[in-house]
C-alpha cells in the first residue's frame, strides 16, 4: 500500500536552462536526509511539460540512481495515451516500481475517455499505477464513481487527488477497496484528508520543509492527531503561499532562498512579482526556513 509522505520533486535547470544533474542529486539526497518515503520526479512540480522525451527520462533515471532509500514513483503522464504508454515503458524499464499518472489534460476527456485511457496504460505496462486528478490543471475532473471503477482494474493502486472537493474525496474513501490508497494532492487537505482515512500526500510543500512535512504526515498515521493538528496550523501559511503563484514558480524561488538547487525556470513559468516574493520570504522566515 502506498502511504506517507511523497515529494513531487522539483526539477533544477542551470541558467542557461539545461538540466542541472549535480543539483537534482543534492535534493534527492537532502529529501533522503530528511526521511522522506517517497521521491516523485517529473510531475508538474518538476516541470515536465517543458521537457522533451529524453530529458524526461534522464531525470528519472539520474532520481533512481541517487535514491538509496525512499522509494521513487515516476511522473509519467501525458494527455497522449500513447505517450504516456511510452513514458510509463521507459520508467519501468529503468527500475521504477510505481508511476504517477495525470489524467489527460486539455483534451477535456469524458468519463469514459478517462477509464480507457488508463485501462490502456494498465494493459500495456505491468507497473502499480497512482491516478492523479488535478481539474485545475486539466480541465476534467475524474468523478469519484470513476476513480472506485479504475480501483478495480489490475495495477491501479491508488489517487493522488487534488480536486479541493472534500465531498468528492470523502466519497473516494468511503467506497475504497481494501489496500486502494487515498494521497491528498494538496498540501492544506493532507490533514483533513488522513483524518478521514487518506493514507498520506504528495507535496510540494516538502521540497522546502521536508523533515515538518513528514513528522505532520507519520503522526497523523501514527493516531497522534493533536501532534499532527498543531504542524498543520503551523505550516498552513506555508502550503497556502507556496501557492501564490503558479506552482513550482514559489517553490523554486524559495529553495532559491534557502540556497539550495532550483535554477531557472522554463518559459511560461517566470520569476514571481516582487510582492509575491515578500510574502514568500516572510513566511518560510516565520518558520524558520530562511533568516529574518
Amino acid at each position: 500500500m502506498i502511504q506517507g509522505c511523497a515529494t513531487a520533486l522539483v526539477t533544477p535547470f542551470t541558467a542557461k536552462g539545461e538540466l542541472d544533474e549535480e543539483g537534482l542529486r543534492d535534493l534527492v539526497s537532502l529529501q533522503e536526509k530528511a526521511g522522506i518515503d517517497y521521491i516523485v520526479p517529473c510531475g508538474t512540480t518538476g516541470e515536465s511539460a517543458t521537457m522533451s522525451h529524453k530529458e524526461h527520462l534522464k531525470v528519472i533515471e539520474i532520481v533512481l540512481d541517487q535514491t538509496k532509500r525512499a522509494q521513487v514513483i515516476a511522473g509519467a503522464g501525458s494527455n497522449s495515451t500513447q505517450e504516456a504508454i511510452l513514458l510509463t515503458k521507459g520508467a519501468k524499464d529503468m527500475g521504477a516500481k510505481t508511476i504517477l499518472s495525470i489524467s489527460p489534460y486539455y483534451n477535456k476527456p469524458t468519463q469514459k475517455g478517462i477509464m480507457k485511457h488508463y485501462e490502456a496504460i494498465a494493459n500495456a505496462a505491468d507497473i502499480p499505477i497512482i491516478i492523479y486528478n488535478v481539474p485545475g490543471r486539466t480541465g476534467s475532473n475524474i468523478l469519484p464513481s470513476t476513480v472506485l471503477k479504475l480501483a478495480a482494474t489490475p495495477n491501479v493502486v491508488a489517487v493522488k487527488e487534488a480536486s479541493g472537493n472534500i465531498g468528492q474525496i470523502m466519497a473516494i474513501l468511503a467506497g475504497a477497496p481494501k489496500g486502494f490508497s487515498v494521497m491528498s494532492g494538496d498540501d492544506s487537505m493532507t490533514f483533513p484528508v488522513m483524518s478521514l482515512g487518506g493514507n498520506g500526500v504528495i507535496s510540494v510543500a516538502s521540497n522546502v520543509a521536508p523533515k515538518e512535512v513528514c513528522a505532520m504526515v507519520h503522526n497523523a498515521l501514527d493516531g497522534n492527531w493533536s501532534e499532527a493538528r498543531k504542524q498543520h496550523f503551523r505550516l498552513l501559511d506555508l502550503f497556502n503561499n507556496l501557492f501564490i503563484e503558479t506552482n513550482p514558480i514559489p517553490v523554486k524561488t524559495a529553495l532559491r532562498l534557502m540556497g539550495r538547487p532550483a535554477g531557472a525556470f522554463r518559459l511560461p513559468l517566470c520569476e514571481m512579482e516582487p510582492a509575491n516574493l515578500e510574502v514568500l520570504r516572510k513566511t518560510l522566515a516565520q518558520i524558520g526556513l530562511v533568516p529574518k
